[in-house]
């Protein structure tokens, strides 16, 4: 018999979506959450949650993530203020931390737990392309070396 997923958490993150896939964007205060979701978003995602997002385990081991009734369709932008922009909730199949950088130029996998589910997690790049990097593989997966 399965065991029962846990229920709802509520984490200090961001999150946007390429269709249903979605990237969970995690990071201290300050270290630019908002800035790489809209980033993503002028690349084509949809916002799905800015500042809070609501994580839920479901029956099939998936994460789904939401934003809170009260953040719904708001980004935060830095010198500009808040903005309403389109959002959908979304299925989290990568992680990134904010918090430590990449330096291998084909890194090992890592992984993050959120709400008991695992996550394929990802460090941040320090380039430029960063954004386009996380667009490219959200839209065509990760290839092993």
């Amino acid at each position: 018999m399965a065991a029962t997923p846990k229920g709802p958490v509520n984490i200090h993150a961001s999150a946007v979506a390429f269709g249903t896939t979605g990237l969970l964007i995690l990071g201290a205060s300050g270290s630019g959450k908002s800035s790489l979701a809209l980033q993503l978003m002028a690349l084509g995602a949809t916002l799905v949650a800015d500042d809070r997002v609501i994580a839920t385990p479901d029956l099939n081991g998936g994460l789904r993530m939401t934003a809170p009734p009260d953040l719904q369709g708001m980004i935060e932008a830095r010198g500009v203020g808040l903005i309403r922009v389109d959002h959908r909730p979304a299925m989290a199949v990568y992680a990134v931390t904010l918090d430590e950088v990449e330096t291998a130029r084909l890194p090992e996998t890592h992984d993050t737990v959120i709400a008991d589910v695992t996550l394929p997690l990802l460090r941040k790049v320090e380039s430029p392309a960063f954004p386009a990097m996380l667009y490219a593989l959200l839209n065509g997966g990760r290839v092993a070396p």
